[in-house]
């Protein structure tokens, strides 16, 4: 590990526990806090989300939290009608932004919750989250609130697979952290690059391509060292994060993605052949399923006229 990245260990990772609801809520001042849940068929967990940060984060006692959206991303099951009922304001992905036509990822409903949501700090959750805590939140935020040089934060945790401890994140141990020791040696600190959940100034994020599918985490922090340095990110241990589990070929699906996101960082070059083959087993044996490989970034939302024109308004 390089010198630099053991001094940023550190000096930019710390424990929820570093910083009191009190502390953070002190020094928040006018600064105004977006939460942003990104959902698709999330209804199972959204509404219990949602419940904890109006609970813990959004009363008269502990006002940190301004504003929590639910972007729904096209879901076909109750998301919608369970993430409102709990106190969510949801807004449909398609509804934002009607002149450029939305295309499915997850990265896309990031970037395009940027023109829903007005916080100066806005905070990204992942909605499939179980047992969740407000720490989530109150972690992440917490930096960006009380350490003006600090512009990036990402959650870090235990991540169990079913009842083993330890064994979750196969992605990002087999794809996301050796492209990053290779490559970003600087951001080798960072004990889950591809977490859902982190918090960000606005005014980074703005600035930033948002790759539209599983990529954007890695891309964000990528683009993130290259803006604005490694001591402007940090991150936070918040506990452990139970969620739903995605089977093999939906792994292999979004570590292409990832791949991908790293290729165009390094060279910026033409991608050969941005598609994906498994293979199922079928009636007559081994059956070859092809997928695209996302290879669509959003541009930086400050480019984006109408998100000039509101922030004009």
């Amino acid at each position: 590990m390089l010198e630099e990245v053991e001094r940023w260990l550190d000096r930019r990772s710390w424990s929820v526990a570093d910083r009191p609801l009190e502390r953070i809520l002190a020094a928040k001042r006018n600064t105004k806090v977006s939460v942003v849940l990104p959902a698709l068929n999330e209804e199972a967990t959204v509404g219990d989300i949602v419940a904890v940060i109006r609970r813990e984060l959004m009363s008269d006692a502990v006002p940190l939290v301004d504003e929590l959206v639910v972007i729904d991303s096209g879901s076909s099951d109750r998301t919608a009608e369970v993430a409102a009922a709990a106190g969510a304001r949801v807004v449909a992905r398609d509804a934002i932004l009607p002149r450029i036509p939305a295309v499915p990822g997850k990265g896309e409903v990031l970037w395009r919750s940027l023109m829903v949501t007005t916080g100066d700090v806005v905070c990204f959750i992942d909605a499939d989250l179980r047992d969740f805590s407000a720490d989530f939140v109150s972690g992440i935020v917490g930096p960006l609130l009380t350490d003006p040089d600090v512009d990036f934060v990402k959650a870090m945790y235990d991540r169990p697979f079913g009842d083993t401890p330890g064994q979750g994140g196969r992605v990002t141990e087999l794809v996301a952290r050796p492209l990053l020791n290779l490559h970003w040696p600087r951001l080798a600190g960072f004990v889950q690059p591809l977490g859902g959940e982190y918090a960000a100034r606005r005014s980074l994020l703005e600035r930033l391509p948002f790759p539209v599918g599983y990529g954007v985490e890695l891309g964000l922090l990528v683009d993130a060292l290259h803006t604005v340095g490694l001591d402007a990110l940090a991150q936070v241990d918040v506990g452990v994060r139970k969620h739903r589990h995605q089977d093999g070929q939906a792994l292999g699906r979004m570590a292409a993605a990832i791949y991908r996101t790293a290729q165009l960082r390094l060279s910026r070059g033409h991608l050969v052949r941005p598609r994906l083959t498994q293979f199922e087993r079928g009636e007559e044996g081994f059956e070859p399923r092809t997928y695209d490989v996302d290879t669509e970034e959003r541009p930086p939302m400050a480019e984006i006229t109408e998100y000039a024109h509101r922030r004009v308004a």
